[in-house]
């Protein structure tokens, strides 16, 4: 870890929780959870944990300011590498954690690779897990977001979940009912947050109108995330959904902020070229600028877990670009419809959501801002917690 990440960890609180992040979800997942443990009753030692699984110059002004959350106490640095090699250095470097604080419990929360690694990590030390966004299940062993839930969960004492039906997926792979708890959706803490403070669509586009541009699609664009292996490793796949992408813009004008990984894609395929619609390429936006474009936007195109709910939560209709989703909820309540990557589906989805608005859904339960509340209660009476 070096000299400065030791002398850190000499700083750190002994015993208390340990929270992980690694990956931007989790920055959303987290936020709300340490606002409730900041005044949980009683207190104990919190400590928070950044694995460096995605990283980058902005990172902390995006995300860690844009939430409200502290600055890590320790940074791992890990940064990217193969499913292998990553789990691998996060599981070391984040041993060298576990020595020094002797932590009473370990929070992960989602499905990344930084989730298993510190719960593997957490289990061979004897120290407890608590798994947020626990029981998700999409049902594809070939997903790695997949492997990474299932074991995750084998390895948790605590397990908060997000929707009813988790529960049952728990349940059949022999988890203990006394620790399930059904607590609410903490990206949803999140939206609701910090709804109020989101920058407007039209002022993240102004800031990234090209200079060809003749005018800013402030209304009725539809945006569009792309980042799955699936979806973006193969340039056959990814072609096709590309040029859906542009025939889809010959309907309404698309937004798409590119992930890093995708733009190294896309430029493979030799995406984007000349063409006549509307497509507006953006660099990667902080959370405030994605919950506004979300929530000006008449649709979103995604293949993103979070922005599944997210879209529900604010009613916004969504195609979601896999043929499966670990979260059901978005489908059976909100307002998500499965497309995968057939271009007659997606385009018929879309004509039908400019036609008619799209699904109508509702609100899940206790999707209503205070999982995070919720989580600090449980973990405020839970055994293996000493308070200060």
């Amino acid at each position: 870890m070096g000299a400065n990440g030791s002398a850190r960890l000499e700083r750190l609180p002994a015993g208390g929780l340990v929270c992980v992040v690694g990956a931007r979800p989790n920055f959303m997942k987290v936020a709300p959870i340490l606002r409730a443990l900041a005044v949980a009753d009683p207190p104990f030692p919190v400590s928070l944990v950044h694995t460096g699984q995605h990283y980058g110059p902005d990172m902390q002004e995006a995300f860690f300011h844009q939430l409200g959350l502290p600055q890590p106490d320790i940074d791992l640095e890990v940064g990217s590498a193969s499913h292998a090699a990553q789990t691998g250095e996060i599981m070391t470097r984040f041993e060298e954690v576990v020595d020094a604080v002797a932590p009473e419990a370990v929070l992960v929360v989602g499905d990344v690779n930084s989730t298993l690694a510190c719960s593997l990590v957490a289990a061979k030390k004897g120290v407890a897990v608590t798994h947020v966004e626990a029981g998700l299940r999409s049902g594809d062993r070939a997903m790695p977001e997949e492997i990474n839930r299932v074991l995750t969960d084998q390895l948790a004492t605590l397990h908060f979940t997000t929707e009813t039906g988790a529960r049952d997926h728990l349940l059949r792979e022999g988890i203990d009912p006394d620790g399930i708890h059904f607590v609410g959706n903490v990206m949803i803490d999140s939206l609701l947050h910090h709804r109020d403070t989101a920058v407007a669509a039209g002022e993240t586009l102004e800031r990234y109108l090209p200079p060809e541009a003749t005018e800013i699609p402030t209304e009725g664009f539809a945006l569009v995330t792309l980042h799955r292996p699936s979806n973006v490793d193969d340039p056959e796949v990814l072609r096709e959904l590309v040029e859906t992408l542009e025939q889809v813009s010959e309907r309404l004008p698309l937004v798409f902020p590119v992930h890093p990984r995708t733009r190294g894609a896309l430029e493979a395929v030799g995406w984007p070229r000349g063409r006549r619609h509307p497509v507006m390429v953006l660099p990667p936006v902080g959370y405030l600028e994605m919950l506004g474009l979300m929530a000006g936007s008449r649709l979103v195109l995604t293949d993103s877990g979070g922005m599944q709910e997210e879209t529900t939560a604010l009613g916004i209709p969504c195609i979601t670009l896999r043929e499966n989703t670990e979260r059901p909820v978005t489908l059976e309540q909100g307002t998500n419809t499965l497309t995968g990557t057939d271009r007659r589906r997606i385009l018929e989805t879309v004509d039908d959501v400019l036609a008619t608005g799209g699904k109508g859904g509702r609100v899940p339960e206790l999707w209503d801002g205070r999982a995070g509340e919720r989580i600090a209660d449980v973990l405020a009476d839970w055994a293996p917690l000493t308070p200060w």
